[in-house]
């Protein structure tokens, strides 16, 4: 989680294979010890007037190969699914990949990600604005993708609605609330991405046997590391 009631994280580790770890030793799967004390402070607070709170969490995914996805299939870019399957999970309103509404201030020049390339790296690039996709695939660089939760509905303070039958005026019901739940909606959007890459992996990939499904992604390492005129 890098987000819950307007409070985000300052800090995170300097290595994404830093993360897990961290985040499983954290009651809110926050890398930021100081913002996750603030974080906990603000669910008392809300529990207290028996409020609710929402947030953002963030997936990443490393290792994954260049060309998951299509460029040319507009539903089975890779971005566009991920989104969908994130959609999907209750409460969430808005999923971005990368800098995502960030990019949409900034200047062409501060936005991509230029490509460059090295006998040791082959193609590689040095900055990952983009979040591992372009043109609906992946481009070899760590996938980046966050959602935002709203927060629950269900407060211990209800809100107004009104009585479908006579259309009088009531308070809605108070049922049984969490004050938060994007910690563990973090978690099912870890699975919903897993699923998506998963999918599109096997799509590139898949075969009869998994030593033919190593094979045919082997040899698709090697050529992407020298392209085609190599």
């Amino acid at each position: 989680m890098i987000e819950l009631g307007g409070i985000a994280i300052g800090s995170r580790p300097s290595r994404y294979e830093q993360i897990p770890a961290i985040a499983e030793g954290s009651p809110l799967r926050c890398v930021d010890p100081e913002a996750e004390a603030r974080m906990i402070a603000a669910i008392d607070q809300a529990k207290a007037a028996g409020d609710t709170l929402g947030g953002i969490f963030e997936v990443i995914a490393t290792g994954l190969p260049v060309g998951l996805g299509s460029y040319v299939h507009w539903d089975r870019r890779l971005d566009g699914r991920l989104a969908q399957a994130l959609m999907s999970i209750n409460a969430i309103k808005g999923v971005e990949i990368g800098d995502g509404f960030e990019e949409a201030r900034q200047p062409g020049s501060h936005a991509h990600d230029e490509i460059f390339y090295d006998s040791e790296r082959g193609f590689h690039r040095v900055t990952n604005r983009a979040g591992g996709t372009e043109g609906g695939m992946t481009t070899g660089e760590p996938l980046v993708v966050r959602a935002a939760m709203k927060p629950l509905s269900t407060l211990r303070s209800p809100l107004a609605s009104v009585d479908i039958v006579t259309k009088e005026r009531v308070e809605a019901a108070v049922v049984r609330s969490d004050v938060t739940a994007v910690p563990a909606a973090g978690v099912i959007g870890e699975a919903m991405v897993a699923f998506v890459l998963a999918d599109a992996f096997l799509e590139k990939f898949g075969a009869d046997s998994l030593d033919q499904v190593r094979t045919a992604y082997e040899a698709h390492l090697s050529w992407v590391r020298v392209g085609p005129g190599g």
